[in-house]
């Protein structure tokens, strides 16, 4: 799956996630190990317009 892009490669329709990286990467802390998926991992794999509801 190609989720990670470069700024300069980044496709349009995902311009949208780079200021928002910058945005949420300052208060949301970073992740350094790997761990289990939540619970309803499952309920949003390819769950399309998932940013609606992202809780800030």
């Amino acid at each position: 799956m190609d989720a990670i892009f470069s700024e300069d490669e980044l496709p349009e329709d995902q311009a949208v996630f780079l200021e928002l990286n910058a945005e949420l990467a300052e208060v949301w802390p970073n992740i350094s190990e790997m761990k289990e998926a939540p619970a309803d991992a499952e309920e949003w794999t390819g769950k399309p317009n998932k940013l609606q509801y992202l809780e800030r």
